[in-house]
């Protein structure tokens, strides 16, 4: 008797760059079975905006705002880290009041991204009612972003050598209403991520990342501690008044006792961290000494002393997303850094996507995504595709066609 021989088949599905269940331009080559997943392919290069090339032709002041927004959601730490290496290079000491200042703000900043990330995690899978009780308690955090610094996402604060606004007693009674207000609400945000029977089914064992691949495809941020690796640059190279702070890496297992790397462990992390930045928040205020918050307040005199300053530096902070790097080179003389790379958390975690997808349902694709609360706009290099070859611009190239494009622009 001859057995029947089934030929196994499998089929390519495309999704992106355009898509609803995508917010930023990413395109995902799927090959499938049925509706599992066997292969994915990534593929980036759909938004440059000329971010770094732009900072060659403006002063460090200058770029400060630029750096802000490279992303609306972390716009605070992308000018600080650019600050920071900018003052490595020139020898310029920040006032230690002004060194708890930038922790505050950074804070407040990290509670503002992972309870917007936990409400986009609701959305994709479905729970919008959710998504709406967490924008409204981060509207409590944006007001009291914007009574402290003037702006709500742009927060214009931070300057070479220091900040802009200093935080007094008189900015306590706020500070500690919201504080407290998220603390109310901190518990019903716990039960609905963490209790809730359907977050728990779509959450628990979907989009596995093992500790290591998270250390192999170098993630950073809550995706690396949601799998288990103690990666902090607060702990690890404490900037600013970290070291002066009770900080520690959260893993999910300070909660449930083991790691499992899939997205409800990267939930359990984000909301713990939300809980920590309150208490980092407190023990600023608590022992923030008295003093000056800036280096050097005119502006001018900063730029004079940057003109003179030669060499490379390097800022490193732990966004909210995870480690964000700033490269700059200065040459003594010249008003303009002579090149500025920066390397965003993203960067890191888009190729844990692959392992993480693979294995999984075709509906899970949108919350296992999410869960790194990637931003494209933050991490994309420029691609083309010419007859099939695919080949990314080097500097050289990409700075010539920049150059071409502006001058038309111009004319």
């Amino acid at each position: 008797m001859k057995t029947k021989q089934t030929t196994k088949t499998t089929y390519h599905i495309p999704i992106g760059p355009i898509h609803p269940a995508l917010k930023e331009p990413v395109a995902f080559e799927f090959e499938i079975d049925g509706e599992r997943i066997v292969d994915v392919d990534v593929s980036l290069g759909h938004v440059h905006r000329t971010v770094e090339w732009t900072a060659t032709k403006r002063n460090p002041i200058q770029i400060l705002y630029l750096a802000e927004r490279i992303c609306g959601i972390c716009s605070y730490c992308h000018p600080t880290a650019f600050a920071l290496a900018v003052e490595n290079i020139a020898n310029i000491e920040v006032p230690e009041r002004a060194e708890y200042l930038r922790v505050i703000q950074a804070e407040l900043e990290r509670i503002c991204s992972h309870i917007l990330w936990a409400g986009v995690a609701a959305h994709e899978i479905g729970f919008d009612s959710v998504l709406f009780l967490t924008w409204q308690i981060r509207e409590k955090v944006l007001d009291l972003t914007e009574y402290l610094t003037g702006n709500r996402i742009t927060k214009g604060i931070i300057t070479i050598g220091g900040v802009r606004r200093d935080i007094t007693k008189e900015h306590h009674p706020k500070i500690f209403e919201t504080l407290n207000y998220l603390k109310d609400n901190f518990e019903k945000l716990r039960k609905v991520y963490l209790d809730d029977k359907t977050f728990r089914m779509r959450a628990q064992g979907c989009g596995i990342l093992t500790k290591e691949d998270a250390l192999k495809l170098c993630a950073v941020g809550p995706t690396a501690r949601g799998s288990g690796v103690k990666k902090d640059v607060r702990v690890d190279q404490a900037y600013f008044s970290c070291a002066d702070l009770d900080i520690e890496c959260i893993t999910p297992d300070v909660l449930t006792g083991e790691v499992n790397g899939d997205v409800y462990d990267r939930i359990i992390v984000r909301l713990l961290e939300v809980k920590q930045a309150i208490d980092l928040i407190e023990q600023c205020i608590d022992k923030m000494p008295a003093g000056d918050i800036v280096s050097e307040p005119k502006v001018a005199k900063v730029l004079a002393t940057l003109k003179k300053a030669s060499g490379e530096g390097i800022g490193r902070m732990e966004a909210p997303r995870g480690e964000v790097i700033h490269y700059v080179k200065l040459v003594e003389g010249e008003e303009y850094p002579f090149t500025w790379k920066v390397r965003a958390p993203t960067y890191n975690n888009i190729m844990p996507w692959v392992p993480m997808l693979i294995g999984e349902q075709i509906a899970d694709i949108p919350i296992v995504a999410a869960s790194t609360d990637p931003c494209m706009s933050c991490t994309n290099r420029v691609a083309i595709v010419d007859s099939g070859k695919k080949y990314e611009l080097n500097k050289e190239e990409l700075h010539r066609l920049s150059v071409e494009k502006t001058r038309r622009l111009m004319a």
